[in-house]
């Protein structure tokens, strides 16, 4: 039986689409499953008290140029959003619909929300923008817009978020091995040994 790595992310967060990039092919290299789990990162900042180290203005200077040092170390294209904070909440209802409803289009969503949110560093707090990144990837707008105010569609997101606090996970990413938690896209070759341990 194959092991799974449990990916709990939010788009808004720089480290979760880093990770994004690197997990696809971690996977194939140690024969274990991929397992997204959208959740909503300001839903698990207020419960634990956690803060976007954003919020620290020389820690936020720090995290960017740490962060545009992994890009360059894994192979891959990285603009810090000039728009961030982005409050993801119709994003992340967006993506668990897509999830609940269009699984076979789900990678496909995260990674054109990825993509226009920390290479093209589109403005995603705005819902014309988002309609326009969606429909020049053959996404419907009102489509995608109408799930987020699926009532199933948010239910999900919110059970998501709580199973996410009840696995004491605090941000994002934070990824699982069983019952080990990873937090941070730097911590991707403990989860390789994880995989790969008996």
């Amino acid at each position: 039986m194959k092991k799974t790595v449990e990916f709990y992310f939010d788009l808004g967060s720089p480290a979760s689409y880093l990770a994004y990039t690197q997990l696809p092919g971690l996977c194939e290299q140690t024969d274990s499953q991929l397992v997204y789990q959208p959740m909503l990162l300001g839903g698990v900042f207020k419960a634990t008290g956690n803060a976007s180290p954003a919020e620290i203005p020389v820690k936020g200077l720090y995290m960017i140029q740490d962060l545009t040092r992994y890009a360059h170390r894994y192979g891959v294209a990285f603009r810090y959003n000039p728009y961030f904070p982005i409050n993801t909440l119709l994003l992340m209802r967006a993506t668990t619909g897509v999830q609940l409803r269009q699984p076979e289009r789900f990678v496909e969503f995260v990674d054109t929300l990825y993509r226009a949110l920390w290479v093209d560093g589109r403005n995603l707090n705005d819902p014309a923008t988002v309609a326009q990144v969606l429909a020049d990837k053959g996404f419907d707008p009102q489509q995608i817009l109408a799930l987020t105010q699926d009532e199933e569609v948010k239910a999900a997101l919110k059970a998501k978020t709580d199973q996410a606090l009840q696995r004491g996970v605090f941000g994002a990413p934070s990824l699982f091995v069983g019952d080990q938690l990873f937090f941070g896209q730097d911590r991707l070759d403990f989860v390789r040994e994880a995989l790969l341990q008996d």
